[in-house]
Order: structure tokens, then C-alpha cells, then sequence
């Protein structure tokens, strides 16, 4: 039995040709995965998130799409404000944004965006977004920006974060939250800080909650390396992510039973192998 929504990573940050992305797009739909996510990242040569995002909702019919997470305050606030709505328009309402900060320099400078404020960026995006799906104007002309988002004025949104600052926008924006990279014993607080404050805010029903992990099921040295070029700015770090990744059937089973166990409602779990036999492994073990 099914204990969580299963969720999978496109590879749009490994070494893999765009055509075998999109084919990874459509068997992850056919397999029956509850969504697609990506990584965001700027100064990497990684396929960008809303692009690989809308490719994937062309090649498929019912999967959802889920930017896990996008680093919000890179972007500009009504570009972003359009893209998303666009993109969920066209797929059919099948968007749930995954929004965080970052905290990565390099990203920040070459997109020309304060590092600094960053908190503050993310705030003052997060208004705009919901005012602009809404059909507000948000650049004072008498038109807004976007389309309509395809379920009326908004699109799912899981904050990432840990800090109380993402508390706070999780309930004044969210429909739930998003884990990045933790066990489930670390997860297991935030979830419980989460459903206090949503409870407290008067927030109806329960928050969704995401986490992810990292799984290889085939070349381990491939796995690996995918992992240490991708984190190689953390220096020695990047060994001990690389080595914690899920690479076991029986270590993914336990990792999706105990993310359950606290709370999670939707268990990404992303590709560090570039082969689209990852796709069915995966889904032969969880499915």
C-alpha cells in the first residue's frame, strides 16, 4: 500500500540531452508518479525550471509539476508573476509552486539580484504573485499580467525554509510546506511547527507537506559524481551528500515509511543517474 503521494525528480540538473528529459516527462506519467519536480539553480549548466516544466506538461496529460524548489527572489516579480500563471493555464491546473529563498552568492550576482534583502525580496514576490493570479494589476495599467490561473485566482504554493520567517509565509501564502534535503527526524519538528501555526492562524484543513531525498538505483559511481559536481561549492560536504543518497530498494521503502510516519504528504524523491530505467525501478519498488 501506497503510504504517500510518490513524487520524482527530473534530471534537469545531470549530464543528459534535453530530448531524454522529455522522455523521462512522459514514462514518469504513464508509471503513475504524483509529480514531476526540478532544482532551481542560475550559475550551473542545469535545464531551467519553469522551461523543462512547461516541455513536460506538453508531453504529458495528468501528471503535476512541481518546482522543488524555485529560488523566488532571483526572479523578477512580474515575469514570474506571467510564467507561472501561463504555465498553469496551459497544463490544465496541474502547477504547485515550490518557493524559497536560496542562499547561494553566485546565483544572486549574476542575476543581479540583492543577497541581502533577500528575505524581503521573497515577501514583496510572494504579495505580487498572489495579487497578480488573482487579476489584480500589479504594474498600475488596467490590465494584469498573466492569464487566469486554470482553478481562478491562484496556484498551489509550498514554502521551503526552516527559519520562522517561512513559517509565517507558509501560512499567510501556503497551501503547506516543502523539505529539502533532511531526514525525517529532522522533518518531523518543522512539520509539528507548521500545523501549530497553521492551526493558530485559523488555517481550514491540514497543510500539504513535502520533503525530498536524492536515490540512484543503477551506476553508483555515476551517482555519486553527479552528486559531487553538483555540490562541489561546499567542498568536503559534497562527499557526505553524495554518500548519503538512497541507493538501495530496501533503504527507499524505509525512507518513504518513515517520512510518512511524520507527516509527509508527498515524497519527492530526485534522479542522480541520467538513465530513464531510473524511472521504472523506481516505480516498480513504490508504485
Amino acid at each position: 500500500m501506497r503510504l504517500v503521494d510518490i513524487a520524482i525528480g527530473l534530471p534537469n540538473t545531470l549530464h543528459i540531452k534535453g530530448p531524454d528529459v522529455v522522455d523521462w516527462a512522459r514514462r514518469a506519467d504513464e508509471r503513475g508518479f504524483s509529480s514531476l519536480a526540478t532544482i532551481d539553480r542560475i550559475v550551473y549548466p542545469s535545464y531551467d525550471s519553469l522551461t523543462v516544466l512547461a516541455v513536460a506538461a506538453g508531453a504529458t496529460s495528468r501528471i503535476r509539476l512541481f518546482p522543488d524548489i524555485l529560488l523566488t527572489p532571483l526572479y523578477p516579480p512580474v515575469w514570474l508573476a506571467k510564467a507561472t500563471a501561463s504555465l498553469d493555464a496551459l497544463s490544465g491546473g496541474r502547477l504547485t509552486l515550490g518557493l524559497g529563498v536560496g542562499n547561494r552568492p553566485d546565483d544572486y550576482a549574476a542575476m543581479d539580484r540583492s543577497l541581502e534583502r533577500r528575505g524581503k525580496l521573497m515577501d514583496e514576490t510572494l504579495d505580487l504573485l498572489h495579487r497578480s493570479w488573482a487579476g489584480d494589476s500589479v504594474t498600475g495599467d488596467e490590465h494584469p499580467v498573466g492569464p487566469e490561473p486554470a482553478a481562478g485566482g491562484r496556484i498551489p504554493v509550498l514554502v521551503g525554509g526552516t527559519s520562522d520567517a517561512a513559517v509565517r509565509r507558509t501560512v499567510a501564502y501556503g497551501e503547506g510546506w516543502t523539505a529539502g534535503g533532511a531526514s525525517p527526524e529532522q522533518v518531523a519538528p518543522m512539520v509539528a511547527k507548521v500545523r501549530r501555526a497553521w492551526q493558530e492562524a485559523g488555517r481550514e484543513g491540514e497543510p500539504r507537506i513535502s520533503a525530498l531525498a536524492y536515490y540512484g538505483l543503477g551506476d553508483e559511481e555515476v551517482s555519486k559524481g553527479s552528486l559531487r559536481r553538483y555540490y562541489s561549492f561546499l567542498g568536503e560536504w559534497a562527499d557526505t551528500i553524495a554518500n548519503s543518497a538512497l541507493r538501495t530498494p530496501n533503504s527507499i521503502r524505509a525512507a518513504a515509511r518513515a517520512f510518512a510516519d511524520v507527516g509527509v504528504t508527498e515524497f519527492v524523491l530526485d534522479p542522480t543517474v541520467p538513465s530513464i530505467d531510473e524511472v521504472d525501478r523506481l516505480a516498480d519498488l513504490l508504485l
